[in-house]
């Protein structure tokens, strides 16, 4: 599902350069060794050891560098192994580092393939799954690396100055494309004199921007340059260019069945950063260079995909009605751009990802339904069966919707799901039935007393839409019991919760709250409509929804009514502090990584084409009134509930400034604020590192606690007027 949202969840990169997956690098670069290189693994908060006279049953901050979970699983093409990404956390470095396992999927039996000496990821088969590819930070930068499953033996063919990635091999595994991001020197205008003398240590030259896109979250300023296209021998050798120009060239890419052609999706048009949305598949001729695109419509034309007969390729996309949410369908054409046709034009669901079954009469997709993550077969005659279901996946501090899969030619399924309280292992469905493969996390549940999840649903007290909601209880929990609340609102706020794994709700369970996670119109997985309820109106009717199921969870007797709190981050940082503007219910609120001021947020986030045509229908110049109006800033008048502030030191997406505001603004009017920057964080990456995800959680705690009794202005203090 293609979520314009970008506050959150959705990852949709706006900006002019595309991020890339890949571990921290290294400093040094000496010549690789083999990935079969014996280091340390990754040490836990277990390894210790403890003092204590007994073991704690709570889940605390320690055990987050203890968890472990599984991404990225690769069925080979015969379906008797399952390669897939498990990133664990060091304790020593405060990182979740990646390594690349194999499972015999007779036996059970899992096997380490990379990532010993260095991160691991990205795993691909060969088309005869003989070798897999894979990229590996193993001697320092990301490169490309081939494994020869028979005899074990990992090489290096690559040394590549910045890191590859969408890995595609050619039908007869003589060669692997990749994207890559070539730099260039930018635009330059002006320089320092050239009498400096011999030793002298001068100011660092001028930097000089001249796109509209000029920085992303997670990567700051960026360097000028653009996505391209190469393609690298699989048995070494020198890799080739394929693609040229100012624009960004980008995966996955797709080979033709003889090899000569190669399918990707990218704006090539003049004015393409002007346009965050658009795109189009494109062919590109190995032998001339030629690129020519099979698609033209306005919107986004992405994900293409060869059949097995190389005679049709199916894509992701959708008509661009320039609103902030579209449900991305998935279409199929014939080779040369004919007979292009929705497959899914009257299915109510966003489509994420997809895979062609081995008989090319149908394709794999996944999407979420009302909070679950599932995978459909869909046929080329519109026919839909669900093929697997309860994919998990999305994260491991919020429980959002996610998850991957792959599929064997004989059909079996490989994906990663979970449970609300098991974070995401390797599954495989064959046959219809699904049997867990890996179980990474097995010493920590047997020891931990993790809270119970329940769903909820209420009936709006805007317009009686269905709300869906989950509750996660404290260990221990007795019915009847009351106990505190705390609203944890998610991100996007295109996006969705369900019942997965979350390590900030079970801390806040652990520490005596009922946590409560729902999906307030503008959440997808409940039909475009649904998604849409917020369009142009954001935050809005959300808050009503909202306020409706917490009253249901007060009704249910679980939360005690003088003892209610909220939190969010992101989109949910917002709908935090319009909820404070709006009501005074609330004890205390701590509003993570917020949009306080739609007007600045727009000319400083890193998608400064996208936030005011799509979300706002304007630019701030053209209609001033929309948006302070939908600002939570215009609402910091009437608030008078202590709010904590949270945000990441390097956060682009809603930046520093957005908190700083709505902190200040909070300190002038008298109301107990703090703020607090994580450093070093960016919007994405905020609680990517144990050690602040765990600090976070327990500041959040602290500031409810704190304020558990409410607080009252004192008589005569005027400050808030």
């Amino acid at each position: 599902m293609r979520k314009l949202a970008i506050l959150g969840a959705s990852l949709l990169v706006l900006s002019s350069q595309p991020g890339f997956a890949q571990e921290e690098p290294a400093a040094a670069a000496p010549p690789a060794p083999t990935a079969e290189t014996a280091t340390p693994a990754p040490m836990s908060a277990s390894a210790a050891g403890s003092a204590r006279k007994g073991p704690e049953r709570r889940l605390t901050g320690a055990d987050l560098f203890d968890l472990s979970i599984a991404s990225d699983p690769q069925i080979s093409p015969d379906g008797r192994h399952i390669a897939y990404v498990r990133r664990s956390n060091d304790i020593m470095s405060d990182r979740a580092v990646s390594s690349i396992w194999l499972i015999d999927t007779t036996t059970g039996e899992e096997t380490p393939v990379a990532g010993r000496g260095g991160g691991a990821f990205s795993p691909r088969w060969s088309p005869d799954g003989k070798r897999l590819a894979f990229a590996s930070t193993e001697g320092g930068s990301a490169q490309l690396w081939v494994r020869w499953m028979n005899g074990g033996e990992a090489v290096r063919l690559t040394g590549l100055p910045t890191s590859p990635s969408s890995l595609a091999w050619s039908p007869d595994g003589r060669s692997i494309a990749y994207t890559m991001l070539v730099k260039d020197d930018g635009p330059s205008f002006g320089s320092a004199p050239k009498n400096k003398p011999e030793g002298a240590k001068w100011a660092e030259p001028l930097e000089v921007h001249d796109l509209l896109a000029y920085r992303a979250d997670g990567e700051g300023y960026l360097e000028p340059g653009f996505e391209k296209i190469f393609v690298v021998p699989a048995s070494g050798g020198s890799p080739r260019q394929l693609t040229f120009g100012p624009y960004h060239d980008g995966g996955p890419l797709s080979w033709s069945r003889d090899g000569r052609t190669l399918y990707f999706s990218a704006n090539r048009k003049p004015d393409w950063e002007k346009d965050p949305v658009e795109s189009e598949v494109h062919a590109l001729d190995l032998t001339s260079g030629t690129v020519t695109a099979l698609t033209d419509r306005g919107g986004p034309d992405s994900n293409p995909l060869v059949s097995p007969d190389g005679g049709k390729i199916a894509y992701l996309g959708f008509d661009d009605k320039l609103r902030a949410y579209e449900n991305t369908q998935l279409y199929v054409m014939n080779r040369d751009g004919s007979g292009k046709r929705s497959l899914t034009g009257n299915w109510d669901y966003g489509i994420d990802a997809i895979q062609w079954g081995a008989d090319g009469k149908s394709v794999y997709a996944q999407y979420d339904d009302h909070g679950e993550t599932k995978v459909a077969r869909i046929g080329l005659d519109g026919a839909v069966r669900t093929a697997a279901t309860g994919l998990s996946g999305g994260g491991l501090d919020r429980p959002y919707t996610g998850g991957s899969f792959t599929v064997s030619d004989g059909g079996a399924i490989a994906f990663t799901g979970g449970t609300a309280t098991r974070p995401a292992e390797v599954q495989l469905n064959r046959g219809g039935s699904a049997r867990i493969l890996t179980d990474l996390n097995r010493s920590l549940r047997e020891v931990k007393s993790l809270g119970e999840v329940r769903k909820i649903t209420v009936a709006s007290s805007h317009d009686g839409k269905t709300i869906e909601g989950w509750l996660t209880l404290p260990p221990g929990y007795r019915d009847g019991q009351r106990v505190p609340l705390i609203l944890e609102i998610h991100g996007g706020p295109f996006a969705a919760y369900g019942g997965h794994f979350s390590t900030d709700n079970q801390l806040y369970a652990a520490g005596g709250y009922a946590v409560l996670s729902a999906n307030p119109r503008g959440s997808t997985s409940y039909g475009a409509a649904f998604a849409n309820e917020i369009d142009k109106q954001y935050p809005g009717n959300d808050y009503f929804d909202l306020i409706s199921i917490v009253d249901r969870a007060i009704t249910l007797g679980v939360a005690d009514p003088d003892a209610l709190f909220v939190t969010g981050g992101s989109g949910g940082g917002v709908l935090t502090s319009w909820i404070v503007g709006k009501t005074g219910r609330f004890k205390a609120a701590v509003t993570q990584k917020p949009v306080i001021n739609w007007t600045t947020q727009a000319l400083t986030a890193d998608g400064p084409g996208f936030f005011g045509p799509y979300w706002l229908g304007a630019q701030p110049w053209e209609k001033p009134e929309l948006f302070w109006s939908r600002s939570p800033l215009s609402l910091v008048g009437n608030v008078e509930t202590p709010t904590l502030v949270i945000v990441g030191a390097e956060d682009y997406r809603t930046p520093v400034s957005e908190s700083e505001q709505y902190y200040t603004a909070l300190r002038l009017r008298g109301v107990p604020s703090a703020l607090i920057k994580v450093p070093g964080a960016s919007h994405g990456t905020i609680a990517a590192r144990p050690s602040q995800s765990a600090a976070k959680a327990a500041a959040i705690l602290a500031w409810f606690e704190k304020y558990k009794k409410g607080w009252t202005r004192p008589a005569g203090d005027a400050a808030g007027k």
